[in-house]
């Protein structure tokens, strides 16, 4: 027998050991990423192209987002879809880790939202509080766009027009309209409508297409706009990459993570105010 061919099956065994310890790193590397569920807020405003890649620098673990509404993203969470959710409706995000889909919320940053309309200000809403407003908004029968979509924004905007007395089950104000889509599409339906928009203000400073849109009303305390970060609790997923993810919340709420979130500003104007507890 032709020992060459005899040692072809050993030969071949070895080539593949060696092709697999050459190429595992390759791989961990290659899976050294994580799935965020988010919120329109966040990407749209452009936050996270300023973090993440300062994140990747830092870590090594690329994040990736999908950004939909904050009810959306919490139900990728519940489902086991995403690794980590970054969202702002703390009464949704409270409820998530007493249903157990995470062991723990962490306060990050903060903005504001903004009510934003056509300068000629046809409901006479500018300078108002949120809660006279809405209800001029609402009894002239000005257009208002409204996101509709289960949102961090949206939730925040029911509670508003409810505490203006505006029962929205009941019937909703004649020139109300919900397009069910994010924050920006909803400011570009605003601004080619001459409607007023909530918006959270990180999105309406990085938005281009304002038209005759301005902002109305502000500072209104009842405006205040937090965000959270949870992990998704590897009990009720196991699969998802829990010590990625708790980096990546350990990251953003640490020293490092909030100053990057602060030097965010676009024309000079901060977005988001980092707030995480020390």
């Amino acid at each position: 027998m032709d020992m060459t061919s005899s040692r072809r099956p050993a030969l071949r065994a070895l080539a593949a050991a060696a092709a697999l310890l050459l190429t595992a790193p390759l791989l961990q590397a290659q899976d050294k990423s994580l799935l965020m569920a988010s919120t329109t807020s966040t990407e749209q405003s452009g936050l996270f192209a300023h973090l993440l890649p300062a994140f990747k620098a830092a870590t090594g673990i690329e994040v990736k987002v999908v950004a939909v509404g904050t009810g959306q993203a919490l139900d990728m969470g519940r489902r086991g879809d995403a690794d980590v959710v970054f969202v702002h409706d703390t009464v949704a995000e409270e409820k998530f880790v007493a249903e157990g889909f995470s062991t723990q919320r962490k306060a990050v940053m903060y903005n504001d939202f903004v009510i934003v309309g056509p300068a000629s200000d046809p409901a006479k809403v500018k300078g108002q509080t949120v809660a006279a407003a809405l209800g001029k908004i609402g009894s002239s029968g000005a257009a208002f766009i409204s996101r509709g979509d289960k949102s961090g924004t949206h939730a925040a905007e029911l509670r508003l027009w409810k505490a203006a007395g505006v029962d929205m089950a009941a019937a909703k104000p004649a020139g109300y309209k919900e397009c069910g889509c994010g924050m920006g599409p909803a400011l570009n339906m605003g601004s080619s409508t001459n409607a007023y928009v909530l918006t959270d203000r990180g999105t309406w400073l990085s938005f281009k297409n304002r038209g005759e849109l301005a902002v109305l009303v502000e500072g209104d305390k009842v405006l205040f706009n937090q965000y959270g970060v949870m992990v998704v609790n590897p009990a009720k997923h196991p699969h998802v990459k829990t010590a990625l993810a708790q980096q990546f919340a350990d990251w953003v709420t640490s020293p490092a993570g909030q100053a990057n979130i602060a030097a965010y500003k676009i024309n000079g104007e901060q977005l988001f105010f980092p707030n995480a507890a020390r």
